[in-house]
């Protein structure tokens, strides 16, 4: 965590966007967490030594805060106050190492015993391309019946699968958010409430806007603009991974800086790759 010195300065300034983006305090008896919104999984930015460059991520929040989204001044003042008062909620994704013993079963007991005893939500996520596993649907019914499991991450793409968990989990209090931008209209058309999208790091006011078309029904302006960020969303996630997603944000005006090992720079051929899927998009 930070300390109070580099966040004094961040902290100024985001108090009335703070209490204009909270939406996720309970508001009434038995009534979940809200999680809807878009939200950029932040970067970590590092020096040319590999350390941990505080005052590029202390920009970085700067810039994020002047966006729409539903997160980032919540995730400031989040940081901040952790240690005194404890997160909002915790993401809490697939267990994997022994993937072939992850039955629904031994899934479904394991995201209950931490929502049993975790003081604040949780909410389920599921990366299947990093974890190899995917949430079965029929645990995620199980597990949205739980009075503290309030929602669920799919960065799976199956936009199918997607649906249908909006769908068994209806009755329920429990909200999905889409994993990546990619998909994020399709999610919205199915009863998604939002997403956690890489892309969003380097065009969130689009992403933010993509969010607005699909919440005011207006269907042909929100196809358009989901068709232009695709392949730039597929650049900077599964294509070329972080050194992609902070390769652009350098472009676009952010400090990305270099990655940690073992994760390798981008060779000029897949820079200039990469830039070709903005820039035949209208983006640069």
């Amino acid at each position: 965590m930070l300390g109070p010195q580099v966040w004094s300065s961040v902290r100024q300034g985001l108090s009335r966007g703070l209490s204009r983006n909270v939406r996720g305090w309970a508001s009434g008896e038995g009534k979940k967490v809200d999680i809807a919104g878009i939200y950029p999984p932040v970067t970590t930015p590092f020096t040319a030594t590999a350390e941990v460059d505080y005052g590029k991520l202390e920009e970085n929040l700067h810039k994020l805060s002047t966006l729409p989204f539903r997160a980032t001044q919540v995730t400031v003042e989040m940081t901040v106050s952790m240690a005194q008062v404890g997160a909002d909620a915790a993401m809490v994704v697939t267990p994997c190492y022994y993937r072939g013993r992850m039955s629904s079963a031994a899934l479904i007991h394991h995201y209950t015993k931490v929502a049993d005893l975790s003081p604040i939500p949780v909410v389920l996520y599921s990366v299947p391309a990093n974890t190899g596993l995917d949430l079965p649907v029929d645990a995620v019914v199980t597990l949205s019946q739980h009075p503290n499991i309030v929602g669920m991450k799919d960065s799976g793409g199956d936009v199918t699968r997607i649906g249908l968990i909006v769908h068994k989990t209806r009755k329920q209090d429990f909200q999905v958010l889409a994993g990546s931008a990619g998909f994020l209209m399709a999610s919205y058309a199915l009863g998604a409430v939002g997403g956690v999208c890489a892309l969003a790091n380097v065009l969130g006011a689009q992403v933010c806007q993509l969010e607005r078309l699909c919440l005011t029904g207006q269907w042909e302006d929100a196809q358009k603009l989901q068709h232009r960020l695709i392949e730039p969303n597929t650049a900077v996630t599964w294509r070329f991974g972080i050194p992609g997603l902070k390769k652009t944000m350098d472009w676009f005006g952010y400090y990305g800086g270099p990655c940690r090992a073992p994760l390798q720079e981008l060779s000029p051929a897949e820079e200039e790759a990469l830039r070709m899927d903005f820039t035949s998009n209208g983006w640069l």
